[in-house]
C-alpha cells in the first residue's frame, strides 16, 4: 500500500498492481469501507486478466486523510435537511469525493479508467461518468443507485439494529462487534460467511484502521448529494450494473432504474447477493467485469481506427 497527496489537504491511500501500459481500472469502495473490502480474489483476479488495477481508501476511510476537524454530523438531520429548501452544511459532498478520484488518477498518470464502483463507490462513478465523459472508457455500478439516499423496510431496520451497537469512540473490541454484525445484516444470504471468518476480517479491517467519525462524514455527503437521474442521460461510456437480488441496503429496482437511466447499459440481477461482494462471486464478477472492459476496449479501439482512415482520407490527394 502507498499514499499520495492528491490536494494541500488530502492523502489518499492506494494500491496499483499489473502493467501499468495497459487498460487501467479503478475501483471506488462504498459508505465508510476500506479498499480491502473489495475481494483479493477480486483485485487480483482482475489483475491476472491483464489489467492495470488501482483500488483506493476514500477520504475519512482506511489510511486516508481523517478529516477530524468537521467533527461528527448528525445522520438523521443531515437526512431531513436533504429534502427542504434550507439544507444543513455538510463537511464535504460526494462532487469532492469524485474530484478526489480524478485527482488521484492524475497523480497515477491515468489519462482514462474504467471506473468501478460499489454502493457509495457507484454513485461517485456515476457522477464521474456523466460530468467527466473523457476520463471514463466505461461504467461498472455495482448495488448502487442513481436516486437520492431512500429509507425502505429493510435499510431502516439495519440501520435501527447498527444504531445501537455502533461505538461512538474508537474502542477495539466495540469495533469489531460492530464489523461483525455489520456483515452478518448486509451480506448474501446464498454466501453467507461463518462467525470465526467474519471476526478474521473485522480483527484484520479495525486493526488497519479504525475511525467511525469518518462514516458520518461520508454519509452526510451522500445524504446531501442528492439525486443524480436526471444526470445518467448523460453518460456516455459503456456501463454495466451490478446488483443482488437480495440486497437489504439499497433495493434491486434501484440497479434496474440506473439501467434503464443510462442508454444501451447492461443488467446483472444476481439472485442470493446482499450489499456485499462475497468471495465466492469474484469468479463471476472477474468474468463480467473483463468481458465489459474488453468489449468497451474494442470499441474505442474501433472509433480510433475509423477516426484515422477518415483523416487519411481527408489528406489524400486527388
Amino acid at each position: 500500500m502507498k499514499s499520495i497527496s492528491i490536494s494541500s489537504n488530502i492523502s489518499i491511500s492506494y494500491q496499483d498492481e499489473g502493467d501499468k501500459n495497459k487498460p487501467a481500472i479503478v475501483l471506488i469502495m462504498g459508505l465508510g469501507a476500506q479498499m480491502t473490502l473489495w475481494p483479493d480474489e477480486l483485485f487480483y483476479g482482475l489483475v491476472e486478466q491483464g489489467f492495470r488495477v488501482v483500488r483506493f481508501d476514500n477520504r475519512d476511510a482506511g489510511l486516508s486523510t481523517q478529516l477530524e476537524q468537521y467533527g461528527t454530523p448528525n445522520l438523521f438531520k443531515t437526512w431531513v435537511s436533504a429534502r427542504l429548501p434550507m439544507r444543513t452544511k455538510v463537511p464535504y459532498t460526494l462532487e469532492e469525493m469524485a474530484e478526489d478520484t480524478l485527482a488521484l488518477m492524475k497523480a497515477l498518470k491515468i489519462k482514462k479508467a474504467h471506473l468501478v464502483g460499489a454502493s457509495m463507490g457507484g454513485m461517485i462513478a456515476q457522477l464521474i461518468a456523466a460530468k467527466q465523459k473523457k476520463k471514463v472508457l466505461s461504467l461498472t455500478s455495482i448495488m448502487s443507485s442513481s436516486s437520492s439516499l431512500k429509507l425502505t423496510h429493510s435499510n431502516l431496520k439495519v440501520f435501527l439494529q447498527l444504531a445501537k451497537i455502533r461505538p461512538n469512540k474508537p474502542n477495539r473490541e466495540a469495533a469489531i462487534r460492530y464489523n461483525i454484525r455489520l456483515n452478518q445484516l448486509i451480506g448474501s444470504p446464498a454466501y453467507p460467511q461463518d462467525e470465526k471468518t467474519l471476526k478474521s476480517q473485522a480483527i484484520d479491517t479495525v486493526e488497519r484502521a479504525n475511525n467511525p467519525h469518518g462514516f458520518h462524514r461520508q454519509f452526510a455527503a451522500m445524504a446531501a448529494s442528492g439525486s443524480r437521474q436526471d444526470l445518467m442521460a448523460k453518460v456516455k461510456a459503456p456501463t454495466l450494473v451490478i446488483h443482488g437480488e437480495s440486497d437489504p441496503i439499497i433495493p434491486s429496482q434501484e440497479g434496474v432504474k440506473t439501467a434503464q437511466q443510462i442508454r444501451k447499459s447492461k443488467l446483472k440481477i444476481v439472485p442470493g447477493m446482499g450489499h456485499n461482494i462475497p468471495p465466492e462471486l469474484a469468479p463471476k464478477m472477474i468474468k463480467w467485469i473483463t468481458k465489459h472492459v474488453r468489449k468497451s476496449e474494442l470499441k474505442r479501439a474501433k472509433k480510433q481506427a475509423e477516426k484515422k482512415q477518415k483523416a487519411h482520407w481527408g489528406s489524400a490527394p486527388f
